[in-house]
This record gives structure tokens, sequence and C-alpha cells, in this order.
């Protein structure tokens, strides 16, 4: 799915076939939550949201396109890397996971310029930002690499389990997806000591936080795992779409990328109750939230449609509360 249009066929069939029976919820057509969908290059994979503008890193077209949210055009597109798969905001600038350069750039979100390009392990694929340092996944290396976001130097490289997706950091921990180990690997951020790996869902990737727990989605068991963010401890699990991939929190609900479904599933966090099976374009992937004026929006990479869809989730919360 996310190296090549070959590996998408592979891993979407496995997702399918071990796919248990979901559980019911509403279906919503599309004007019920005043979707719309936005054009942008070839294969967009990551999405991530800067305080005003969404960015979409398209892996095949080796560009970044960058979306006003206050009035929802289309900026500009940008030239980058090789091969962009993951997206991170430090507050300042956009970092870019270029899958098969081994880099990852800082990018000036004013103008698209490159302010540094920086070596780190092998397949480069997720990012996160802790406040004062980059964190990379690295797929093919099994490792993450920890960047002074300042000035991009290297403070260490850390071993974590097989095929890294996903990177995420809070409370000075730092948790890892690990897609083939069938785990999260949580590491102290200080130093990169392991805490505690936790056993999962067949295929993990990508985590969200959401009060006092992280949600894991599970590709080829199309379900989420729900953890104690406190001790690592499996609390549930939710039935989802087929295959799902990116997951994100607006505050009100998880969000659930559905890459086999062609979907989006919206979870209520309290329950592990299915609200919502939003319709977007083919094999959705990454997924982030947008909040300005009060006005709170996901957005969803559809990287088999080459667009980004936009869902309004108050519709939604309504129906979360009438349940």
């Amino acid at each position: 799915m996310i190296v090549t249009r070959k590996r998408l066929v592979g891993m979407l069939a496995i997702a399918l076939v071990a796919a248990a029976a979901r559980v019911a919820s509403q279906q919503l057509p599309l004007t019920d939550l005043t979707v719309r969908s936005f054009s942008v290059g070839e294969a967009p994979e990551a999405v991530v949201f800067d305080g005003a503008h969404l960015w979409v890193a398209s892996q095949f077209t080796n560009t970044l396109t960058k979306i006003s949210v206050a009035d929802l055009n289309v900026v500009r597109t940008f030239r980058i890397g090789n091969g962009p798969v993951g997206l991170a905001f430090d507050g300042t600038s956009i970092w870019v996971a270029n899958l098969f350069d081994n880099t990852v750039m800082k990018v000036n979100p004013a103008d698209g310029s490159v302010a540094g390009t920086f070596a780190v392990g092998r397949g480069p694929a997720a990012l996160a930002f802790d406040g004062t340092h980059i964190w990379v996944a690295n797929r093919y290396s099994d490792d993450l690499t920890k960047l002074r976001a300042s000035d991009g130097a290297r403070l260490g490289t850390f071993r974590v389990g097989e095929r890294p997706t996903a990177v995420a950091v809070r409370d000075q921990q730092v948790w890892v997806v690990n897609n083939r180990s069938n785990t999260v690997t949580r590491l102290r951020a200080n130093d990169g000591t392991l805490v505690g790996i936790s056993r999962v869902g067949t295929a993990p990737f990508d985590l969200a936080f959401a009060g006092d727990d992280v949600w894991v989605t599970n590709l080829y068991e199309s379900t989420v795992t729900k953890l104690r963010a406190s001790s690592g401890a499996v609390a549930g699990t939710v039935q989802v779409g087929h295959g799902p991939a990116g997951i994100a929190f607006d505050g009100v609900n998880i969000w659930v990328a559905n890459n086999g479904s062609n979907s989006v599933t919206a979870v209520r966090p309290s329950t592990g109750a299915v609200l919502a099976t939003v319709p977007v374009g083919k094999n959705p992937s990454g997924i982030a939230i947008s909040t300005t004026l009060g006005i709170t929006r996901v957005w969803v990479a559809a990287f088999g449609s080459n667009n980004v869809t936009m869902i309004d989730p108050r519709k939604v919360a309504l129906i979360g509360r009438a349940q």
C-alpha cells in the first residue's frame, strides 16, 4: 500500500480475507457531512495541519500540496524529495519523510523552500515532534532517529520492532507502531530506553491519543485496539472497516481511514461505539484534524484517488449525543 501499487493490492487482499464482520453503524450520505474533495498529486499518503493550512504529501509525484483551510482553496504545489510519505509540523516548519531518499527535509511553510535535508535510517516513513525534537520512524532499518528540530542534528538512533510505520510522543514517552511485529513499543524520550511493548492486532499501522488511551489501527484485522496510555495494557478492541490505516482524534471522536473499504469510521472513544461510516475516495490512508475559528474538520488522503476529502464532523457529534 505504501511503497508500490503492487504492495497496495497485496496488503488489501490480505486485509479483506482477514476482516471479520463489522459492527453495524449508521451509514451517512456524503451531503450529510458536508464532504468536499481536493485534487492533489499522485498517491497522497500523509497530511498535516499547520494552524492555517493543510499539507499533503503525494508519494508518486514527489510533491507537497498546500491547501488553505480558511477559504478551502489549493494554494500551491511544491516539488519535494523522493517518495514523501510522512509529515510533521513543529510549530514553525513542515518536516517531510522521504521514503526512497533516506532523508527528512525541513520546509518553510511560507514558500515551500527547503531549509535543510538530513540523513536518517532506511525508509523514513513517519514523523513526530515532541516540542524540541523530531522523531523519525525508519521502516526498512527497524529503528527510530532522533533529530534536534532547531538544526536537524542527529542525537540518537534506537532499535524498535519490525517495520515501524507510525510514531507519536506523549508525556515524555515515544510510542512506535511496529507493523510486522504486531506490537507497539514505548521508549523514554530523553534517552531512548525501552519502557514497554504492547501486543496489538495483526499488521498495526497507525496510532492516535485520545484522553487516557492510545488507539492503534490493525490493518489485517479491520479493528482498532485501545491501549491504556499509563501502562500500555490492552483495554478493548473495536471493529471498523476493512484495512484500517490512518487514525486521528478530533477532540470528540476517533476517526479511522479504512483503506480497504474506501471509507472513514467515526468511533466514540469512551465506549467504542461506532457512530458513522462515511464513504470517501479510494484507499484512504493519512488522516488529520484542523480547527480554525472554532470549526473542526477531518481531512482524509485517498491514496488511490489522488485527492483529499474534507469532512465536517458536526453531524457525527449530533449522532453521538443521541445514542
